[in-house]
């Protein structure tokens, strides 16, 4: 009985191990991201752990973390093996109610290792960023639209400059370091960066290794405020670039967002406040949406100070691909795959785009995460918009449901149209049946990647 004890404990301890290991991974190892995926449910989420089989992607940080854990269990088990079974079990009982805490605790000790590495890694880019003297760098940060702005400028400005951008995933002080250790040459003229935080300081931290002239603001949500822990911080966080630039450069503020609008008047610096009914751009016939032209008028106003002439920009236009994918899936319905991010203002966005849509509407969407004190608030507030628009909602998690729910139902949506489904097969199901030709699923967000594959078919 012991032995057969013993085994089943070793199984779900490290089970749990990859488990945490895999949120925290998913977090990037940023304490206030963990913490912020707590801020709902915590009972379950924590107890999630003993049932929900996760596996991390296994780098070699992972790889290393989880031979540690192993073998700490194995000590575990050697050091309390010669108990009394009473005292055996309760021990065993014990450190399984521990884990995420143990877990959590082994994994904060080798961020210490991790920092030190970190600090070397953005010493040796600030060193080599130093030698590029002639090199302009361009840096974009915002709450959103920091992806689409700096794709878009980066193609417009190819046409006229070598230029080097930051790829996918690569926003984060580290990402932006290897990406000068690793692809910054000589014949590069224009750099242009995507700065992501999730705390003051971090972009203080990444101006101060690449030195940008032009500083781009695409504007400022709610997003993140869990991490940052209040507006104020968010917005301070994300004037540090413009504090960053030289007497001599450029801040390019979204004229659209209010929060720009008043760092806009903060500024010290040759500034420009740029909306998005500047620019008139022909996007028939091209992937692009209504929601582009706020980033694409930044990029435009950015690429004209340059050189770039309007009619060089419109001739790009042509080259761009919206990250949305919209294509047709079973019973001829329409399928709108905006899963690539989310955060409040694209969620809106895309839902005013569903307005104007002929056909029944669908929503499938998770609860929006890292929204702190405003969370409940701005749930309720998307919420009233999908029951204004959509003939049926799907909500994937249950964070921030009840919310969601109260929004729809004050918009007249009736209470079976809006329902809370985890289940990948579930959800295809009853889109399946609920849908017929011409109508349109909206995918936002991080839905399961199951229910996409279905309904690719």
């Amino acid at each position: 009985m012991r032995i057969f004890i013993t085994i089943l404990w070793f199984l779900l301890f490290t089970k749990c191990l990859f488990f945490w290991l895999w949120l925290w991974q998913l977090k990037e190892y940023h304490f206030g991201r963990f913490r912020a995926h707590f801020e709902a449910q915590k009972v379950k989420k924590l107890a999630s752990s003993f049932w929900r089989v996760k596996f991390p992607k296994f780098t070699k940080k992972i790889i290393v973390i989880s031979i540690s854990g192993i073998l700490l269990e194995i000590l575990i088990l050697f050091g309390i093996y010669p108990l009394q079974s009473k005292g055996f079990y309760l021990f065993l009982l014990t450190t399984l109610i521990l884990a995420p805490i143990i877990f959590s605790l082994l994994v904060l000790l080798f961020q210490i290792p991790t920092v030190v590495l970190r600090k070397r890694i953005l010493r040796k880019a600030r060193q080599k960023r130093e030698k590029f003297k002639n090199l302009l760098v361009i840096g974009i940060t915002g709450s959103y639209g920091k992806t689409s702005t700096k794709e878009f400028l980066a193609a417009i400005l190819s046409k006229k400059y070598n230029v080097l951008k930051t790829e996918e995933h690569q926003n984060s002080e580290i990402g932006i370091s290897q990406c000068i250790l690793n692809d910054l040459k000589e014949e590069h003229e224009i750099f242009v960066v995507e700065i992501g935080a999730y705390e003051q300081g971090k972009i203080k931290e990444v101006c101060q290794m690449i030195k940008p002239k032009i500083g781009i603001l695409t504007g400022i949500n709610e997003q993140h405020l869990s991490t940052f822990g209040s507006q104020e911080n968010v917005i301070k966080a994300k004037f540090e670039l413009i504090e960053s630039l030289p007497q001599s450069g450029l801040a390019i503020f979204n004229g659209d967002n209010k929060y720009c609008q008043q760092l806009f008047q903060e500024t010290k610096v040759s500034k420009n406040l740029v909306h998005s009914s500047d620019y008139e751009f022909d996007l028939k016939g091209k992937n692009l949406f209504l929601w582009d032209i706020e980033n694409l008028s930044l990029a435009a106003t950015a690429a004209e100070y340059l050189g770039v002439s309007r009619e060089e920009i419109e001739n790009t236009l042509a080259e761009f691909e919206s990250p949305i994918e919209i294509k047709k899936s079973i019973n001829n319905i329409t399928i709108i795959d905006a899963t690539y991010s989310a955060n409040p203002k694209s969620v809106l966005s895309h839902l005013d785009y569903l307005k104007d849509r002929t056909g029944r509407k669908v929503i499938v969407m998770p609860c929006l995460i890292e929204l702190g004190k405003v969370s409940k608030e701005v749930h309720q507030r998307i919420g009233e918009k999908i029951g204004r628009i959509c003939d049926f909602a799907i909500i994937t998690t249950k964070d921030r449901f009840g919310e969601l729910r109260k929004g729809a139902l004050k918009s007249g949506m009736p209470e079976e149209k809006i329902l809370f489904m985890e289940k990948s097969d579930e959800i295809f199901k009853k889109i399946k049946n609920f849908c017929q030709e011409g109508d349109i699923v909206l995918l936002e967000s991080r839905v399961p990647s199951k229910v996409i594959k279905l309904l690719s078919y």
